[in-house]
């Protein structure tokens, strides 16, 4: 999969390749540092790099991190994700007085899925009503396909492959800033809560969410955009770019697929939410790629 980042001018492109899980080298890639700042600067001045100079500039980098780097590294970490949980809980608060207004939007959404012909979310959880264990099997990969899978893909990503760590951990960051500004300024109920028939399948047949998403933390009136469906999405683009492997990409080609269907059959986002989402997150994708790349070829 190439992905080129265009500047101004076709000086400023910023080719990408997706090298072998074995760490292979890219011919346009030296092993030379030198080599690697020289081509660092080219870049800066409108030369054309490959992401496979980045990514080997952070592998090669790592081993030679001291102790206190490491613990520097890891604090940082925790401080990024603690800020992001202090911005979600002040957007959780201001979304809190405004339910009836999210019901409302949530109706409204469903309305307008109408009117397009792609309000497939009653007739899905009509059919799956009488299959108890395609229920089961929906609500298992809402719960257990998102974020167990997303810090299973960070924890392995930081090990073998740091710079799509980078990436995927950027446009996370990216993508769920977005969010949280949209889901401040047009809450959204979702399908379970509307009152319009729908059935809440992980609440009625399944306890283990509440170890994953307890309800207290959970925004219940940020349905769009559905960043369930976005960052198993990011995740499954990371991985496919990350790796030639079939094990790999065959799971992060089905695991965005899979999660779109699972938020509908489970009555906790609309079509509109999942697309909503895939929106946001490509987004995310696109300002973390240049950020990522830019701060990886600078690194020392």
């Amino acid at each position: 999969m190439d992905i080129s980042i265009m500047g101004k001018n076709s000086a400023d492109a910023v080719s990408v390749h997706p090298t072998d899980e074995k760490g292979g080298a890219d011919t346009t890639a030296d092993n030379n540092t030198a080599d690697n700042n020289t081509a660092a600067d080219d870049n800066t001045a409108g030369g054309s790099v490959d992401r496979n100079l980045a990514a080997r500039q952070i592998e090669q980098r790592d081993p030679e991190l001291p102790e206190v780097g490491v613990w520097f590294d890891l604090a940082k970490q925790i401080v990024l994700v603690g800020c992001a949980v202090l911005f979600y809980f002040a957007v959780r608060g201001l979304t809190e007085g405004s339910v009836p207004e999210a019901i409302q939007h949530g109706r409204d959404v469903l309305a307008l899925e109408q009117r397009l012909g792609i309000a497939f979310e009653p007739h899905t959880q009509e059919q799956l009503a009488d299959h108890r264990t395609l229920t089961m099997v929906a609500n298992w990969i809402y719960i257990w396909g998102h974020w167990p899978v997303i810090v299973m893909t960070l924890i392995w990503l930081r090990r073998r492959r740091r710079y799509y760590y980078l990436l995927l951990r950027n446009a996370m960051f990216v993508s769920g800033a977005i969010g949280l500004v949209i889901f401040a300024a047009y809450p959204v109920a979702p399908p379970r809560l509307i009152d319009a028939g729908f059935v809440d399948t992980v609440s009625q047949f399944s306890t283990s969410y509440r170890l994953l998403q307890p309800p207290s933390l959970v925004n219940k009136y940020a349905a769009i955009p559905s960043l369930h469906v976005g960052w198993n999405l990011l995740v499954g683009m990371v991985l496919w770019q990350s790796s030639n492997r079939r094990r790999i990409r065959l799971p992060a080609l089905a695991s965005p697929i899979l999660m779109i269907l699972a938020v509908m059959l489970t009555a906790n986002h609309y079509l509109l939410d999942a697309l909503a989402g895939i929106v946001v997150a490509l987004a995310g994708l696109a300002i973390a790629q240049r950020i990522t790349l830019r701060l990886a070829l600078r690194l020392p």
